[in-house]
């Protein structure tokens, strides 16, 4: 199998973000439908929980609704209040030596990835990230340093929230340091459980755990996996090696010898990476940001694309899967299950 990955630059969202609009919309509405329209809110009630919570993103949200053609269905979905469940895999960890960095892992179907990374400059601060629901990150930083990604937190409890990928836009659209963002996880209320990893120029970093059924809680870690508390949905647990990842990952921060590119190097071998994608939980890309340098790098086993705010250059490459899912491989996923 095989899916595309492109990196674009648009200050302003225009022809660019219309066309991946177009592209994905017939996925993203399916998805969106996925429980009838009657279970997602109405539009007045998407409209007054982002002016409440996140204000200074409504001007974009009503650009892109107006750049989808004005449609009430498609701003509903864009506001990602109250969305659909979904679940994802992930690994990362910060580097907390002289030049601080994140690294991560993202694993997911590429059937439902958007495979784009992204440098906007939406609200005077520019943002470069790997893009997830047409306008949401999966993981970014912005010309500050900070720098944020997100894992899914292994429990299938969903509540009144917005979707991750959004609250963490709105984190590099508007905060400098580490503790200004863990102040909006504090505020922002998530409809599921997700792990937030955060680091900034100073080496500063947490790890923040959102819940919709219970307080935000923020540890002093420099890495984490897919559970919360040493807990969570059991099979999921199970079928991504969220256990067994934090294990590889705590071994490879306490080793005194450990050096930032063996780390990197490490999220392109197993444990870390995932060659699972039959099952939907398969490495797609891995990213390392590097604060102080501005700098975002694009990794898989077999090349690398370096990027940065100055000198970003917009291009495409096709990837391909280390395995191939057919219907005798493949297995219900536990996201179709949340």
């Amino acid at each position: 199998m095989t899916y595309s990955f492109r990196w674009m630059q648009e200050d302003v969202p225009g022809a660019g973000w219309q066309e991946l609009f177009e592209s994905t919309w017939p996925s993203y509405q399916k998805w969106f439908l996925k429980s009838g329209d009657a279970a997602r809110p109405e539009l007045s009630v998407c409209r007054k929980a982002l002016t409440r919570y996140m204000p200074e993103l409504v001007p974009t949200w009503e650009r892109l609704g107006h750049l989808a053609g004005g449609n009430v269905r498609v701003a509903r979905m864009l506001s990602l209040y109250c969305p659909a469940p979904y679940v994802v895999g992930c690994s990362q960890a910060v580097w907390t030596g002289s030049e601080p960095l994140l690294v991560r892992n993202y694993d997911y179907h590429p059937d439902a990835f958007e495979g784009v990374a992204v440098h906007t400059q939406w609200n005077d601060t520019r943002v470069m990230g790997v893009s997830d629901c047409l306008w949401g990150l999966l993981d970014g930083m912005n010309e500050h340093g900070l720098v944020a990604a997100l894992a899914f937190g292994g429990r299938k409890d969903v509540g009144v929230g917005f979707g991750i990928p959004l609250i963490l836009r709105y984190v590099l659209e508007t905060c400098h340091t580490v503790d200004e963002a863990v102040a909006v996880l504090e505020r922002v209320p998530s409809h599921m459980s997700y792990n937030v990893l955060l680091t900034d120029m100073t080496g500063d970093h947490v790890v923040v755990a959102v819940a919709p059924d219970r307080s935000t809680t923020v540890e002093r870690r420099a890495f984490c996996t897919n559970h919360q508390d040493g807990t969570g949905w059991a099979r999921y647990l199970e079928v991504t090696r969220s256990f067994e990842r934090e294990r590889r990952l705590e071994s490879l921060m306490g080793d005194p010898a450990m050096t930032s590119a063996e780390l990197i190097r490490s999220f392109l071998k197993d444990p870390l990476y995932s060659k699972e994608h039959a099952r939907g939980f398969g490495t797609l890309y891995t990213t390392v940001y590097r604060p102080r340098a501005g700098r975002m790098s694009c990794l898989w086993p077999d090349r690398s694309v370096d990027q940065d705010f100055d000198d970003y250059e917009p291009q495409e490459i096709e990837v391909e899967t280390p395995d191939s899912p057919t219907d005798s491989q493949a297995e219900s996923r536990p996201s179709e299950s949340a």
